[in-house]
């Protein structure tokens, strides 16, 4: 398979190109990808680019199609779990994260991933301290670790609009959303099947 794979200066390329250049992302990555159809780091990619776009359905199938080529690429399958996630599907990104609560209790994707499964149940305390401890373990991507700040401060919004209203109504108005579906719509918010 690796020589069906594009090369890193390939990759690097493209890295650069999309930094650069917006308007051309997904025609350079469609290039990319004729020649090389069964690189997930590609549709990865492609899936990346497109939810910035505001393209869900597209973008879920680019990041599923990546890890049923890869399914140990982790960091993709982390990332299509997430997506799932904030697309309110909370049962289907734990089903794509089933694999990495594998991984050994020091792998940073594993943490961040059991953080998430007490998001999803409303439990702020642990879910902070899963990703604070998996933010300390985590010295290789630090994009991420952004990431999970900007929903840790989320979270901290949250909880203290909770504490200063006294009650448990997620937003004041009397709805049924849970905490955790207000938050994460911030970050999404577009559901990934029809």
């Amino acid at each position: 398979m690796t020589d069906q794979l594009a090369t890193d200066e390939d990759i690097n390329a493209l890295v650069a190109l999309l930094q650069s250049d917006e308007r051309n992302d997904l025609k350079s990555i469609d290039d990319l990808l004729a020649k090389h159809p069964d690189d997930p780091r590609l549709h990865f990619m492609r899936g990346s680019v497109l939810a910035g776009k505001a393209q869900p359905l597209e973008a879920h199938g680019a990041m599923q199609r990546a890890v049923e080529i890869a399914p140990g690429f982790a960091i993709a399958r982390y990332q299509l779990g997430f997506f799932e996630l904030t697309s309110g599907e909370a049962d289907r990104a734990l089903s794509t994260w089933g694999p990495l609560l594998a991984e050994a209790d020091d792998n940073y994707l594993r943490v961040f991933v059991e953080g998430m499964t007490h998001l999803i149940r409303d439990e702020f305390e642990p879910a902070i301290e899963k990703f604070e401890h998996g933010m300390r373990l985590n010295q290789e991507n630090e994009p991420l670790n952004n990431d999970i700040k900007l929903l840790m401060t989320e979270i901290g919004k949250l909880a203290d609009k909770r504490g200063q209203s006294g009650d448990d109504d997620d937003d004041g108005d009397g709805s049924d959303l849970s905490a955790t579906s207000l938050i994460l719509g911030q970050f999404g918010g577009n559901r990934t099947i029809n």
